[in-house]
């Protein structure tokens, strides 16, 4: 298998490494500090397996797992922590097992056995029925086959384009495919409602501004954009625009 070693401390990896080594399987082996690095490696290396610290600088391994159930080949996922209350909520993400620091050969081998046992369609499946995750700070996007990661300090506003929802941010814009309405539930400190159709960042409210047929508008920092603000949203968006 090809097999990808996550965790931002060096020694983890090489521990991890010469135990997998111990194994008497020739697995090809990746590493990773970060779960941003683990993410473009998946992608480059067509990655079967994934051992993922939870505890990682700018992506923690939860919401690393979460954008990899959503490629288009996602890798079996084992968790390997010094923290053992974070086991619930990796089983959220469905990863296949979840082993505490020191890791002991036997319980790599188990782990790596079961792992083999899944084929693709039975981990799509499994990714498929994977909850969202609040607490991420990325949203995730297939750009010409590989996954672009979009911070959410980065994006100004999501809106509806027929099937899809467009990501406007600093950089540039993106498609995605995820619904508003989850959108909405899953960022609802950041982002405020103005319309059916779309969602803006807070923090980039410049203010407000009409047209001359009387239509309610929300200009933004960092956009020459103005997006419409429906009827059912004005009152609760002229109070916002004044408290900030």
């Amino acid at each position: 298998m090809n097999i990808l070693i996550t965790d931002d401390e060096y020694l983890a990896r090489e521990r991890l490494k010469r135990l997998l080594e111990q194994t008497g399987e020739q697995h090809s082996i990746f590493e990773a500090e970060t779960g941003i690095d683990a993410i473009k490696q998946c992608a480059q290396h067509s990655i079967d397996l994934i051992f993922l610290d939870i505890r990682m600088p700018e992506m923690d391994g939860l919401e690393a797992a979460w954008h990899l159930s959503r490629t288009e080949a996602p890798p079996a996922i084992i968790f390997i922590t010094a923290y053992d209350e974070y086991a619930l909520q990796a089983f959220k993400v469905n990863a296949i097992d979840y082993l505490l620091k020191p890791v002991k050969q036997e319980q790599l081998g188990a782990a790596i056995k079961k792992a083999g046992k899944l084929n693709q369609l039975q981990l799509a499946k499994m990714h498929d029925q994977a909850p969202q995750l609040p607490q991420r700070q990325h949203i995730s996007a297939r750009v010409r086959g590989e996954v672009q990661l979009i911070p959410l300090q980065d994006i100004i506003y999501f809106q509806a384009d027929q099937k899809y929802v467009n990501v406007r941010h600093r950089s540039g814009e993106v498609l995605i495919e995820e619904p508003l309405k989850q959108l909405e539930q899953d960022f609802p400190e950041q982002f405020v409602r103005i319309h059916r159709n779309a969602l803006i960042n807070q923090k980039y409210i410049n203010g407000l501004s009409k047209d001359e047929h009387g239509h309610l508008f929300v200009t933004l920092k960092h956009c020459d954009s103005q997006l419409e603000v429906s009827r059912r949203h004005a009152a609760e968006i002229r109070k916002l625009v004044k408290s900030l």
